[in-house]
């Protein structure tokens, strides 16, 4: 993809959706951060589900310290992996109010030093709490990346510095977003809906054709 079709391709992407934001719910950084810890292997509509459960109850580290490992536990058993995601969440809390005064930081090295948190969700805390050009690659950016042209690699790590590279200054807060959404909803992993692609003329993908 040139330089010219990556300004159009997120040029049309902005048009459609001039404010993104993620689909996961949240009220504070906090449960933001909550909320990405949570959502490793599993669906935001997944994730939402027990969140709309676990806030009104915890909404902050200190109220999820109170719950204990137990009582968070129950409150987020409908996830995929929410023992281990509890305990690190839990860990987490205890850090945050420890070493950070019961907020969440904003540098990446702190948000990268909690339990179960990695590049990917410190750069979704980064970009939808704090609005920095980061880009989180998931599953739906990394297939996007190679499949469109945009920015091939091997690893999420080369994906993320190619898109950061390539996207235009302009673009690159909400780019993230447009990026999964499209992944999500139009460029799918199995068959992507190239019929109804509204940048598919930017796009390198040929789809095979009967």
């Amino acid at each position: 993809m040139k330089p010219a079709q990556i300004e159009s391709f997120f040029a049309t992407l902005q048009a459609a959706n001039p404010m993104p934001v993620t689909e996961l719910e949240y009220t504070s950084v906090f449960e933001l951060l909550a909320a990405v810890l949570l959502s490793a292997q599993a669906t935001d509509v997944g994730v939402n589900k027990a969140t709309r459960r676990l806030f009104p109850v915890a909404d902050t580290p200190q109220k999820i310290l109170a719950l204990g490992l137990e009582g968070l536990e129950n409150h987020i058993k409908t996830i995929g992996l929410y023992r281990s995601k509890a305990k690190h969440l839990m860990e987490t809390c205890r850090i945050l109010v420890e070493q950070h005064g019961g907020q969440v930081p904003r540098s990446r090295e702190a948000l990268e030093a909690l339990p179960g948190v990695g590049r990917k969700t410190a750069n979704v805390v980064l970009n939808s709490a704090f609005g920095e050009p980061t880009m989180a690659v998931d599953t739906h950016i990394f297939r996007m990346g190679n499949r469109t042209g945009l920015a091939p690699g091997k690893t999420p790590l080369a994906v993320e510095l190619k898109l950061l590279k390539r996207i235009p200054a302009k673009y690159l807060v909400d780019a993230h977003h447009w990026l999964i959404l499209h992944g999500r909803y139009v460029c799918q992993a199995r068959k992507p809906l190239c019929g109804s692609c509204a940048v598919t003329a930017f796009c390198d993908y040929k789809p095979k054709t009967p």
